[in-house]
C-alpha cells in the first residue's frame, strides 16, 4: 500500500482561486490560493510531519502561479516546511490545446466555438488567443473565437462576434477549471464542459505528485529551482519596446572596425555580467564592418537560461 502523502493543490484565477475545484478532487486534497493561504497550509503539513507535495493548478496560461509558489514554498523556514515537494503543474499550453480539441469533438460541428477564460494578464490573454488558433488549424475547422470573464471582449461580445460572423449557434467552451456563465437572456447558446472531466482531473493530478515523490526520492530535487524559472519568459521580464536600445555583450566576436553600438544606458563589463541577474548570448557572428545597433524597430527579446530540469516533459493529458 503506498505511503500517505499530504497533497495541496494552490489555485489562481483559472480555478477561481480554489472555488472550481470544490467537490471535484478528491477529499484529502488542500485547496488553497497562493500567496498567505498557501504558506499557512505548508507549515501547519510541516509541523505534522507530513511528507507533502504541492501542485501548481495552471493549465498553462499562469506560469506566474508556478513560480509564486516556488517562492512561497522556499519562504517557509526548514522547520516548519519539513518533507514538501513542489510539483510540476497540472497542465501545459500544449495539454490546454489537445483538452479543448477534445471538447470540440463533443461540440455540433454547426455550433461556432467561444473559448472562455478568467481574463489575465496581457499576455497570459494573448496566450488564449494563440492556443485558440491551434486548436481551429489542428482540430475543428470551423469558427472558433475567445472571451474573456471579467475581461475584453467578454463572453456576451465573444457571441455577438460569433454571429456577426454567421454562427447561428454558440458553444461556450472553458479554457479554465471554472465553468463560464451564460448570459443572461441569450439564446442558441450551449456552455460545453467540464473541460477535464472530474475522474480525469484526480487521476491528472495523482499522477504528478506520484512523479514529484519519486523525483524527490531518486534525485533529492524538491523542484523549486525549477519553479522559480517557469515566468521567466513571461510578460514584460525582458522585452525591450521601439527605441529602447540595449548595451549588452553578445559573446560573439568582432573585428576591431565593427561598430557595436546599442546605446541602453547600462554598459556591461566585457564579462557580460547583469547587476540585474540575467545572461545573453545571441550566438552570432557579424563581418567586418558590421553595424549593430537596436534602436526603432521590432522588439528585442532575450531568451533567458531556465534551471536544471525546468525544461521536463509533462507526459500525461486526459
Amino acid at each position: 500500500m503506498a505511503e500517505p502523502v499530504a497533497v495541496i493543490a494552490v489555485c489562481g484565477h483559472e480555478a477561481a482561486h480554489g472555488r472550481a475545484l470544490d467537490g471535484v478532487v478528491d477529499a484529502g486534497v488542500s485547496i488553497v490560493s497562493s500567496g498567505r493561504e498557501l504558506f499557512r497550509s505548508i507549515a501547519a503539513h510541516g509541523r505534522r510531519n507530513a511528507e507533502t507535495v504541492v501542485v501548481p493548478m495552471t493549465l498553462g496560461r499562469d506560469p506566474e502561479l508556478v513560480a509564486d509558489t516556488a517562492r512561497t514554498l522556499r519562504a517557509v523556514p526548514a522547520g516548519e516546511r519539513g518533507t514538501t515537494v513542489l510539483a510540476e503543474p497540472f497542465g501545459t499550453s500544449q495539454h490546454l490545446v489537445a483538452w479543448l480539441r477534445a471538447a470540440a469533438g463533443r461540440v455540433p460541428e454547426t455550433s461556432a466555438l467561444l473559448l472562455t477564460a478568467p481574463s489575465g494578464d496581457p499576455f497570459e490573454d494573448a496566450e488564449l488567443y494563440r492556443i485558440a488558433a491551434l486548436v481551429r488549424r489542428y482540430g475543428r475547422k470551423g469558427l472558433v473565437e475567445v472571451a474573456f470573464t471579467g475581461g475584453d471582449p467578454d463572453p456576451a461580445e465573444g457571441i455577438r462576434r460569433c454571429r456577426l460572423l454567421g454562427a447561428q449557434r454558440v458553444a461556450l467552451v472553458p479554457a479554465a477549471f471554472a465553468l463560464p456563465d451564460v448570459p443572461e437572456a441569450e439564446t442558441a447558446v450551449d456552455r460545453a464542459g467540464p473541460l477535464i472531466p472530474a475522474s480525469a482531473l484526480r487521476r491528472v493530478l495523482g499522477e504528478r505528485v506520484a512523479d514529484a515523490r519519486r523525483r524527490w526520492r531518486e534525485h533529492g530535487d524538491d523542484g523549486v529551482a525549477a519553479g522559480l524559472t517557469a515566468a521567466e519568459n513571461h510578460g514584460h521580464s525582458h522585452t525591450h519596446p521601439p527605441g529602447e536600445g540595449h548595451d549588452h555583450g553578445h559573446g560573439h566576436p568582432h573585428a576591431p572596425d565593427h561598430s557595436h553600438d546599442h546605446g541602453h544606458g547600462h554598459p556591461h563589463a566585457p564579462d557580460h555580467s547583469h547587476d540585474h541577474g540575467h545572461g545573453h548570448g545571441h550566438g552570432h557572428q557579424h563581418d567586418p564592418g558590421h553595424p549593430h545597433e537596436h534602436g526603432p524597430g521590432p522588439l528585442h527579446t532575450h531568451h533567458q537560461p531556465s534551471a536544471p530540469g525546468a525544461d521536463r516533459v509533462i507526459r500525461s493529458i486526459a
